[in-house]
């Protein structure tokens, strides 16, 4: 289900990062809330702690596979396919964007500081509907209740 771009803006306003929106979004989906994993994502801002390194958009997207498909208690077995789902949305993003670096994907120094453009809010959305399509073409529908 595509993004509302209206939510997307209302998170930013909100003060949350990039990843922090992924997250959210996917909780609320869900119908779940976790503020300790929503403060947990912040160092994941900007490019990791606001450096300009690995996207958060990207790391964003890994974390909310993830959280679908991952594995969350000593119980549980992660999906088969978490790790080849994480790493086609690699593959996806470094061809639709030509890095995996925030700084390369936005143009942004450290030393000017960081202001999120309008382009990240389309990066979030596009990336939030490629996590979907991963997820529904790697998991069978029993498999959204026993991992998620």
């Amino acid at each position: 289900m595509p993004l509302d771009s209206f939510r997307l803006f209302q998170l930013a306003r909100q003060g949350f990062c990039c990843s922090q929106i992924l997250l959210l979004i996917g909780l609320e989906e869900q119908g779940k809330d976790s503020p300790e994993l929503i403060r947990a994502m912040h160092g994941l801002c900007g490019g990791i702690g606001r450096y300009g390194d690995t996207c958060g958009v990207l790391t964003g997207g890994a974390c909310l596979i993830g959280l679908v498909a991952g594995k969350g208690t000593a119980e549980e077995q992660p999906h088969p396919k978490v790790n080849k789902m994480v790493q086609e949305l690699i593959a996806w993003f470094e061809e639709t964007q030509g890095s995996l670096l925030c700084m390369d994907i936005i143009h942004y120094k450290l030393e000017d500081g960081m202001e999120y453009p309008v382009k990240c809010g389309s990066l979030i959305s596009d990336t939030y509907d490629k996590v979907q399509e991963i997820l529904a073409d790697n998991m069978e529908p029993e498999d959204e209740y026993e991992y998620a």
